[in-house]
């Protein structure tokens, strides 16, 4: 467990929950550096081959693990598995739309619109983050999305078809609600880097760049509207610049 440098008596609970735990728990410390960065301490600490991850205000279903450890034994192609959530928000649990049904397979192309491997849904294989690196520190939200996409543009995912987790969203201290009205920004500066530093097949880069373009042109003419057009003409034009380099580097290459 990562107290990303959390200010209640976290510290205290944690304490108190593991005297009375049947497995080992141990509570690593550090200065608040964010989601990204307290995932990445607790994949580098993390001693086993499978890792799961549990956000403060996400909590699993009983057999979750069990569930999708038998899953992964069974099917050993697979390097990362998610499920299915209940959705909850201030405590009323809603409903999901369609478009938010978790894919099974290739992730990548339902993935670009928006973030559609949940979180605290995952279990990974250790392997993966030695092959594809770890989370991306320099974003400060909208980093699990960046780095489902640059695992699923060569990797398939398997979804374990039933509803293991539960989430509680709408509560001013998550990172979705603080960054809910720019929360764009991140995910075009995420297509950016995908582009720029990893290899994509030729039909997977014109994809992101649709996206992209769709994604900038949202939120550029959304700049203009609200009276920022250096914010929004700058968004407006980068997915030509962008177009633009990956077409030098091309002829370059």
């Amino acid at each position: 467990m990562v107290d990303d440098g959390s200010t209640d008596d976290t510290a205290a609970v944690v304490s108190e929950m593991a005297n009375d735990c049947s497995f080992p728990i141990e509570l690593i410390h550090q200065a608040n550096r964010g989601a990204a960065a307290a995932r990445n301490r607790g994949i580098c600490a993390a001693r086993y081959p499978y890792l799961s991850f549990l956000d403060s205000d996400d909590w699993w279903l009983p057999h979750k693990l069990e569930k999708q450890f038998q899953a992964m034994s069974s099917h050993t192609q697979f390097l990362v598995s998610h499920t299915r959530e209940i959705w909850y928000r201030r405590g009323v649990r809603v409903n999901q739309k369609k478009k938010h049904d978790p894919p099974h397979g290739d992730i990548f192309i339902p993935s670009l619109q928006m973030c559609m491997v949940g979180m605290s849904t995952v279990m990974v294989r250790r392997e993966t983050f030695t092959r594809f690196g770890l989370f991306d520190e320099r974003l400060p939200c909208c980093e699990d999305y960046e780095l489902w996409l640059r695992i699923g543009a060569h990797e398939e995912f398997l979804l374990v078809p039933e509803q293991l987790i539960c989430k509680d969203g709408g509560r001013e201290d998550q990172l979705s609600y603080q960054y809910r009205l720019g929360m764009d920004v991140y995910r075009i500066e995420a297509l950016c880097r995908l582009l720029a530093n990893h290899s994509l097949a030729t039909g997977q880069k014109q994809l992101v760049l649709e996206e992209l373009s769709r994604k900038c042109t949202i939120y550029g003419n959304g700049c203009m509207k609200h009276g920022r057009p250096g914010e929004g003409n700058y968004y407006l034009s980068l997915p030509g610049q962008i177009a633009q380099s990956l077409e030098t580097a091309s002829q370059d290459g």
